[in-house]
């Protein structure tokens, strides 16, 4: 059984290290060559493949029998997914939000979880610029900067939206905006999940939307959030598995809120037989 208290402080201070020595003295100060198209509207840095290699090197050090999946591995050798949900691996995203990274932006971060058969264990969520450390362990709890993390009932008249439509065609990117137009205070998604889900846990944001749900951006966040007291699953209402091969994901500060949102987001398109739900 590992010891979780230990493996947090090992985590963090290695997530801390490489974002001391690879990410902030690169921040705002990348040259062009250090930028690339990995594939069609995505792009990698040399910040994001330096720290893959640092995290990996570091984790391999705490426990050489734990498979390392990396964002900018995956990329390059997707079979690496395969049998995701057998035995352990550590999920790695070096630096997510690479798009605001590069353009010179906030917020950015860096993500790291411990799956086993599956089901995330424990989770990080490091912003490098803030020093702000999020963590959870399954069962165990969430934690920011070493205190308790907990939702609370928000006192709003409607409930802050953020939803990450971009991947949609524009019709039923438009369509799902129509609906959550009705019920919430829709505001701009930060690209980083890294963030995202730390806006939930803290009350900032009280709803999130992700139809693409790579395990290296998801896995931790999750986590974090279900620790905190609140509700991430798919479109369906089926549990979230880093493994199902599923899209869609509906995520909310409260269980009771998951209810409306889903009904407002998605009980009219499942009426109309709206394509987009074919992928959660």
């Amino acid at each position: 059984m590992r010891d979780y208290r230990q493996l947090d402080s090992a985590v963090s201070g290695l997530m801390r290290s490489v974002a001391g020595a690879v990410i902030l003295p690169r921040f705002r100060n990348l040259a062009s060559g250090e930028i690339a198209e990995k594939s069609p509207g995505e792009i990698v840095t040399v910040a994001d493949r330096e720290a893959e290699e640092r995290l990996a090197a570091g984790l391999a050090a705490l426990d050489g029998g734990v498979r390392i999946v990396g964002e900018e591995a995956c990329a390059a050798d997707p079979a690496l997914l395969r049998d995701l949900g057998r035995g352990a691996a550590w999920l790695v995203d070096p630096l997510d939000g690479t798009a605001n990274f590069a353009a010179g932006r906030q917020p950015f971060g860096m993500i790291i979880a411990l799956a086993v058969d599956g089901v995330v264990e424990a989770g990080w969520l490091y912003d490098p610029v803030a020093d702000r450390m999020c963590h959870a362990i399954r069962g165990g709890g969430a934690f920011i900067g070493g205190r308790p993390l907990r939702t609370w009932p928000a006192r709003r008249r409607r409930p802050i939206a953020a939803l990450a439509t971009q991947f949609m065609a524009p019709e039923l990117r438009d369509d799902f905006h129509r609906r959550a137009d009705g019920m919430f205070d829709r505001v701009p998604i930060p690209r980083c999940a890294a963030e995202h889900y730390p806006r939930l846990c803290l009350m900032q944001n009280d709803v999130a939307m992700f139809q693409r749900t790579l395990p290296w951006d998801h896995a931790a966040g999750a986590l974090l959030l279900m620790e905190a007291g609140g509700r991430v699953a798919r479109w369906d209402g089926g549990d979230y598995r880093i493994d199902d091969g599923k899209a869609g994901l509906l995520a909310t500060a409260s269980p009771a809120l998951w209810e409306d949102a889903r009904a407002a987001l998605f009980e009219e398109a499942e009426r109309e037989a709206v394509p987009a739900l074919a992928v959660a």
